[in-house]
């Protein structure tokens, strides 16, 4: 039985009493798979919190990725850095062929202490590789999502909803 996932973002502050805040609403239709966890990180280590596929649980064949995502599902991705005063670094893993193999490049963000990521789907979702920082137009998919806290452990709440 799907459902219909609503992600609110608020923003409150008022400035010389002018009001700033902001308040947005989305509301994602036909979702029934909901992958929610805490990771708990350890400190100077890789986790992969998040492992996406385009063929993923194949029961037989060579290739199998047994507790992958499927990729061309997902619909709302987002990671939270549950510590309160350490950030982390959150790597997307980039499959640039778009075939399964694995990650091909990456991109990398510092995320703050108390703060999350969010994304939409990682499927054509995310593009990097251009030497002369123009704009990257020529979007793949995402492979997965690495957690690097440095020398202090982390836990991150991962949450995907998937079709």
């Amino acid at each position: 039985m799907a459902g219909t996932l609503k992600v609110k973002i608020e923003e409150n502050i008022i400035l010389d009493n002018q009001d700033y805040s902001s308040k947005r609403t989305l509301e994602i239709g036909s979702i029934d798979e909901v992958y929610k966890r805490i990771v708990s990180c350890p400190a100077n280590a890789e986790t992969t919190v998040v492992h996406f596929k385009q063929v993923a649980g194949a029961a037989g064949g060579a290739t199998k990725f047994d507790g992958a995502l499927d990729i061309q599902d997902v619909r709302h991705i987002r990671v939270t850095n549950l510590d309160s005063s350490n950030s982390l670094t959150l790597s997307l893993q980039i499959e640039a062929g778009e075939d399964d193999t694995g990650a091909d490049t990456s991109a990398s963000i510092l995320l703050e202490a108390g703060k999350s990521f969010i994304m939409g789907s990682g499927h054509d979702g995310v593009g990097v590789f251009d030497t002369n920082a123009n704009l990257v137009t020529d979007l793949v998919d995402l492979d997965s999502l690495v957690v690097q806290p440095g020398s202090n452990a982390i836990n991150v709440e991962v949450f995907v909803a998937s079709v």
